[in-house]
């Protein structure tokens, strides 16, 4: 999983992004794949994305603006 977060980091710093939506991102990315029991995100479903933010919304209450970080997060991993 480190080398998958590297290159992400990696990716965050080509786009300048500031350090802390770097943090956030990797938070979450880490939290997706440990949901799905470590499960490399290309070998993942498209349901896996929605069954990741059903559960934060459902399981964990989180707020709409949560998951949207959250839901941003993946996506930039996933493209």
């Amino acid at each position: 999983m480190s080398k998958l977060l590297d290159q992400v980091s990696d990716k965050i710093r080509l786009r300048h992004y500031s350090y802390r939506t770097e943090k956030t991102y990797i938070h979450w990315i880490k939290r997706y794949i440990l949901f799905h029991n470590k499960t490399h995100p290309n070998q993942l479903e498209g349901e896996a994305l929605n069954a990741y933010l059903t559960y934060l919304a459902k399981e964990k209450n989180v707020s709409a603006s949560t998951q949207n970080l959250a839901r941003n997060a993946i996506l930039f991993l996933l493209y």
